[in-house]
């Protein structure tokens, strides 16, 4: 058999991706090391993560989201799991989220800043466990037929003009397109000779989970010091940052003894571990590959750009990069693609990834064990605490300021569409669950729609009025949610069809 797509790497950007490209009706088999997906770092407390804006708004058009927000109950029986395993969430303050430990606070956002933000099911951030959102996305995408073969490692590819054949698992697979959503060590990207650049880590993370016969010597909480960084949440959980350039990281084992002589001299306490549960280490280290296509090959997630969890943006920059793509390489595959589509994955996607892996520079900077970095932290603490700074802050985090230059004058276009609600009370985002371009004429124009009588079945046009227009009369929304256009003229409106949905409308012109 001859798959339309390939993709190695069964995690959440792998699963989704074939959930986008499923929707499109496209064959699709996901090859995955991993026989068996559970770990104990995808479960509580390692396992949390946090979702952005963008995130979870494509969850929501997908028709995903209750499933993700659904709450899994503590250990304990009380709340979530999820929230209840972040320690600031404990604060008398809400907080909104960070930025190298230092929080900003619900009750100092300024979101009159978010003109075009409507009431949604879709919030701007959420807590998740990466095992049951990956179980989640696994069975979605079985649902919606896509092969998923588990414990089938990529091992090697030749493309041509036609397509690609993949060795894997001791097996030969054949496709048109191979995706290589397989990580931060990526196989993939290695064997396609994807150029890969960027800086060299500054510290050895460590996430543990331990007993101690004196936790009491812990305050809880993130601390820098003279020596580096530890979180401490009770009773045993533990996160370091050493800046020893990141020579421990896969070096060598992580021994009970080893934690101990770390945790003490970064927190400067003579805390005693009793007992090592679990541990794992991580880096700073921060790379991105040059372009993200060559040929029939294309990266996404982590096999596209790698940098340190400070922040927990790595799964939404990922998941972003599958919204992305998806509508595209199907309609690339179909044969309905106006020219230079799919490399717009490239050229949009790449600069939101070079601004998360500077993000993450940014916060480093500021965790060093040096005076200079100590001095900054107290400026961003003063302004972080602002109004406009908290504002700032959650724009970032929660990826509401996230915009592709599009063209066009318009500062709605190439944002994330508003949850409109039309007159009969349906959402936008309920439409959008198709995963077909969508026109909203709210005004119901004569023009528009003998337009649309041409766009075929790709686009779906709804003539309504809506609850709050934002000031608009129609407006252009591609699969991804992003607006394309906003109802200026007609003729614009074609140019924009054009440009996203390749459709011929020759003779309009």
């Amino acid at each position: 058999m001859i798959y339309d797509v390939l993709i190695a790497g069964g995690g959440p950007v792998g699963l989704f991706l074939a959930c986008e490209l499923r929707l499109a009706g496209l064959s699709v088999l996901v090859l995955e090391q991993v026989e068996d997906p559970r770990s104990p770092l995808k479960r509580l407390p390692f396992g949390m993560r946090g979702l952005s804006s963008p995130t979870i708004e494509a969850f929501y058009r997908r028709g995903l989201l209750d499933d993700v927000a659904a709450p899994k109950p503590a250990k304990d029986g009380s709340g979530d799991r999820a929230s209840s395993a972040a320690h600031w969430m404990h604060q008398s303050r809400h907080p909104g989220g960070h930025f190298a430990g230092i929080h900003f606070f619900h009750d100092n956002i300024d979101v009159s800043k978010w003109p075009y933000r409507l009431p949604s099911p879709a919030g701007t951030s959420m807590m998740v466990e990466m095992e049951s959102l990956e179980t989640i996305l696994a069975a979605r995408a079985g649902a919606m037929g896509v092969e998923i073969r588990r414990g089938f490692g990529f091992e090697s590819f030749e493309q041509s003009d036609e397509g690609v054949v993949v060795r894997a698992g001791g097996e030969t697979f054949r496709g048109r397109w191979l995706v290589g959503c397989d990580g931060g060590r990526s196989t993939v990207r290695k064997a396609g000779g994807f150029e890969f650049v960027g800086t060299d880590p500054e510290f050895t993370g460590y996430s543990a989970e331990i007993e101690m016969a004196d936790p009491d010597k812990l305050r809880p909480g993130r601390h820098y010091t003279a020596t580096g960084m530890y979180t401490y949440s009770p009773p045993g959980t533990i996160a370091m940052a050493d800046f020893d350039g990141g020579a421990f990281h896969r070096t060598r084992p992580i021994t009970l003894e080893h934690v101990q002589t770390v945790l003490r001299r970064i927190s400067g306490t003579d805390v005693t571990v009793t007992a090592l549960k679990l541990a794992t280490t991580w880096t700073d280290r921060a790379y991105q590959a040059t372009a993200y296509r060559r040929g029939r090959i294309l990266l996404a997630g982590d096999a596209a750009h790698i940098h340190s969890p400070l922040g927990g943006q790595g799964l939404n920059l990922g998941l972003g990069d599958a919204t992305n793509l998806g509508w595209k390489l199907a309609a690339t595959i179909r044969g309905d693609a106006p020219d230079g589509l799919l490399d717009t994955y490239s050229s949009e996607r790449h600069p939101i990834g070079a601004q998360v892996l500077d993000w993450s520079r940014a916060q480093v900077a500021l965790m060093r064990p040096s005076p200079s970095s100590r001095a900054l932290e107290a400026v961003i603490r003063d302004l972080i605490d602002t109004r406009d700074g908290a504002t700032y802050f959650a724009e970032r985090v929660w990826g509401v300021s996230l915009r592709y230059d599009l063209g066009g004058s318009h500062p709605l276009i190439g944002r994330s569409a508003p949850d409109f609600e039309l007159a009969n009370g349906t959402k936008l985002g309920d439409l959008l669950r198709t995963g077909k371009g969508l026109l909203l004429d709210f005004d119901g124009s004569a023009s528009l729609k003998a337009l649309a009588g041409r766009w075929g079945n790709r686009i779906t046009y709804i003539a309504s009025n809506v609850k709050d227009r934002l000031g608009l009369s129609a407006l252009l929304v591609r699969p991804d949610g992003v607006v394309a256009w906003v109802g200026e003229a007609e003729l614009n409106a074609a140019q924009a069809v054009l440009r996203w949905f390749g459709t011929n409308l020759s003779p309009m012109f």
